[in-house]
């Protein structure tokens, strides 16, 4: 399945959001600041990065059921997005 801007959508303002935040980390690790902190906010982006994958396997669920319901056949499988979910998980 070809992924474009209209497909990913929410996600792709996620990883821009996480992205932010990433760089906002390294920030706080060059300038020193308190491992507690870090690690919050570290674990905020890789929550982000989650939630962003997720929201690209709905996606993916998504398009591939409506293709289905116009009588197309589906850019991938529910075995393929299956596995895309679990290398998520």
């Amino acid at each position: 399945m070809q992924m474009d801007e209209t497909l990913a959508g929410d996600a792709l303002a996620r990883l821009r959001r996480a992205n932010g935040q990433l760089a906002g980390v390294i920030a706080m690790i060059e300038a020193g600041e308190d491992c507690v902190k870090v690690l919050t906010q570290l674990a905020a982006v890789s929550k982000a990065l989650d939630r962003a994958g997720f929201k690209l396997v709905a996606t993916g669920l998504r398009h591939c059921q409506a293709a289905q319901q116009r009588g197309e056949e589906p850019p991938m499988d529910l075995a393929e997005l299956e596995k895309l979910f679990l290398a998520l998980a």
